[in-house]
């Protein structure tokens, strides 16, 4: 073995050094850590675009909000509000009733209405907004609120859907509030599987109220 002077050993480190830098400027950039998307503050979000909407057996209701979608026709394509008379106002066709339809008859419709200005238009009809069909959940919950009803729901699942209760919430007394009428609701009795009829499905304008 050789031996190295003081003098080569000193160069020779430099240049590891060097290197070393060297490698470090030229490694690619440690990919950049993305948060994962947080959920909603409450559960009372207005934002009902990815609403598992069936287009054949949902109900257009008044205030609902539509996407209407001609293939090739940019003219026809756009979003449109029912009003409250149940109607909404396409271009060339003027007023259309919308309200009491599914999405896939009322594209069925428009189809055939505008067939008579383009020829064999391929229409979808999608709900983008559903604001004619909601219950309200209110008193002793973490997230009172509104909530769209676009899916079948029963008292339970709504307010699962609440965030939780408060610390002093009477899950014994709770009542749904329909019109002029009022059902008690257990939830603890439910819970535990017992007098499950009284776990009934929600309808639009319900107002659940929990003491």
């Amino acid at each position: 073995m050789i031996p190295r002077s003081p003098a080569s050993l000193l160069v020779l480190t430099v240049c590891t050094c060097a290197l070393a830098v060297a490698q470090e400027r030229l490694a690619p950039p440690a990919p950049e850590k993305k948060e994962a998307p947080k959920a909603p503050p409450n559960g009372t979000s207005t934002d009902t675009t990815g609403a598992p909407v069936d287009p054949k057996s949902y109900m257009i209701g008044p205030e609902d909000v539509l996407y209407v979608s001609v293939w090739r026709e940019p003219d026809f394509t756009r979003p449109v509000a029912v009003r409250p008379d149940g109607k909404i106002t396409m271009p060339l066709i003027g007023d259309l009733q919308a309200a009491g339809l599914t999405p896939e008859r009322l594209g069925d419709q428009l189809k055939q209405a505008l067939s008579e200005q383009i020829i064999k238009p391929e229409v979808t009809v999608s709900v983008t907004q559903v604001n004619s069909k909601k219950y309200y959940i209110t008193g002793e919950v973490n997230h009172p609120g509104m909530f769209p009803l676009v899916v079948p729901t029963r008292v339970f699942d709504a307010l699962s859907g609440a965030g939780g209760f408060r610390d002093f919430a009477n899950l014994k007394r709770i009542v749904v509030v329909r019109g002029n009428t009022r059902i008690k609701f257990n939830y603890k009795e439910v819970l535990s599987g017992k007098k499950l009829d009284q776990n009934i499905f929600l309808e639009t304008g319900d107002t659940i109220i929990v003491p």
